[in-house]
């Protein structure tokens, strides 16, 4: 420990560490980590110390799922009030989502655009996904090359018609393109035949919601994926998913080889479909 330097020492019972969880002190100087040291050890002269007692000390978190809709659709949400939200929760880094915004981070003028907006709005680390949509497969290497960290698409519509989904020609060919520079492509996988074919009963009744949305999309499309991505050797990501039977024709995908992985929300993972009252959005995301 440079000593001299840290101005803030931060103790708890329970720090997070590489080597597991145990009581330790983390010593800061000008807002960055300088060591973890032992629970007991000696404060600086003229450093802060913030004792926390048993509560958890842990690294920032990462959310990599985002939709900031900064600019175009500001008033939904927007980089300064996303990434103060972010930072109040322990979130120290968020990636943000390519669609909802205007432009869509579609093309690299479009991420210019979308980061020379961030920059003096931004409370956190800030990155970008781009987006993999009918008109963009020549935008999609120059994209990767100005630092997006991979690329979204859309198997159904995704409810702003600046951003179609893609059929299945649409991604493949997509697909190989991204595959061929080692990219990955991150997907909403509904078939948008399973959806057309659902019922439709707009009302407050949470379960003619789920009704709207079969668990068949999910799975039709995370089988067609698997297809593509096997034989291109490509590089996917499952995004929200909802439907546990698509489980194990992931988890057998995987064992094949198969370049795929997956995520869920904590909502799906902790809420019951029957327990939500009629008309209570709050319980959508």
């Amino acid at each position: 420990m440079s000593g001299v330097d840290v101005n803030l020492v931060l103790r708890s019972t329970r720090v997070v560490t590489p080597e597991g969880t145990r009581p330790a002190a983390v010593a800061v100087a000008g807002g960055t980590i300088d060591a973890v040291l032992p629970y007991d050890a000696d404060v600086p002269a003229g450093a802060r110390l913030e004792d926390f007692g048993d509560d958890v000390l842990l690294p920032g978190l990462v959310d990599t799922h985002v939709h900031v809709n900064d600019p175009g659709r500001t008033e939904w949400e927007g980089f300064w009030t996303a990434t103060r939200a972010a930072a109040a929760g322990g979130i120290t880094t968020l990636l943000d989502m390519p669609l909802n915004s205007l432009p869509p981070t579609t093309t690299v003028d479009h991420l210019r655009t979308k980061q020379q907006v961030a920059a003096p709005k931004a409370h956190i680390d800030t990155g970008f996904w781009g987006g993999a949509i009918p008109s963009n497969v020549k935008d999609l290497r120059p994209l990767y090359e100005a630092g997006v960290f991979g690329f979204k698409c859309f198997l159904s519509p995704s409810g702003v018609e600046e951003f179609p989904e893609l059929d299945q020609e649409q991604l493949a060919r997509s697909m190989a393109e991204i595959a061929g520079f080692g990219g990955l492509l991150i997907v909403h996988a509904e078939d948008p035949h399973h959806l057309a074919d659902a019922p439709q009963r707009p009302g407050p009744a949470y379960a003619d919601f789920l009704a709207s949305r079969p668990r068949d999309a999910e799975n039709t499309a995370i089988e067609g994926l698997i297809a593509h991505a096997k034989r291109l050797n490509a590089r996917v990501h499952v995004l929200h998913l909802s439907s546990s039977d698509a489980l194990p024709l992931i988890a057998a995908a995987k064992r094949e080889g198969v370049r795929i992985t997956v995520e869920s929300c904590p909502h799906f993972l902790t809420l019951t479909a029957e327990e939500v009252p009629d008309g209570a959005t709050e319980f959508k995301c």
